[in-house]
């Protein structure tokens, strides 16, 4: 399978949109949204054309080809609105035999790891930061923020196939290309 992923959309239509560009560009099968989707939240600044409703009105309109796990952001009200699921605190994908767990990042994180095995990679967006490490013997990844990008960095995404992981920017550049 080949996925797009991205995270922390944080209610701007306008970057919403950018997102949903790259996604049909991409050609993925789906796009796994990491958390933090309508509201800004009150650290941070409000987004380029905060406009909650188109969101909704634009993540329904691809509701099945949409996977996503919660954020600290995400509430109940917000369930009531989208007709996708979004309250899972996180999700388990298979990809070359490796177990992936994606979920928002405020609860598990690369400073407080799920029980992971060996090679299983931890996915979570959170701290809108782009981030590829190894971790003992365990992979964290972070496609950073479509939105509200911290410390220098693009507003972005990754996807994933069963061989590689490229971060990109929501142009489409690549950022870094993992193999494995």
């Amino acid at each position: 399978m080949n996925i797009m992923i991205a995270s922390d959309i944080h209610g701007s239509a306008f970057y919403c949109d950018k997102m949903l560009q790259a996604f049909e560009r991409e050609n993925t099968d789906r796009l796994l949204l990491l958390g933090d989707i309508l509201y800004h939240g009150p650290r941070n600044d409000l987004p380029k054309d905060y406009a909650p409703k188109i969101v909704i009105e634009k993540l329904n309109a691809v509701k099945s080809q949409l996977l996503c796990v919660r954020g600290n952001c995400d509430t109940e009200v917000d369930q009531m609105v989208l007709e996708f699921p979004i309250l899972a605190d996180y999700c388990i994908l298979y990809i070359k035999n490796r177990m992936l767990f994606a979920t928002h990042g405020h609860i598990y994180n690369k400073n407080n790891m799920p029980p992971l095995g060996k090679g299983s990679i931890l996915l979570h967006g959170h701290t809108h930061i782009p981030a590829w490490e190894e971790i003992g013997d365990k992979l964290y990844w972070n496609p950073g923020s479509v939105s509200i990008p911290k410390e220098n960095s693009r507003r972005g995404y990754m996807t994933l196939d069963d061989n590689k992981a490229e971060w990109k920017d929501l142009s489409g550049e690549i950022i870094h290309t993992e193999i494995f």
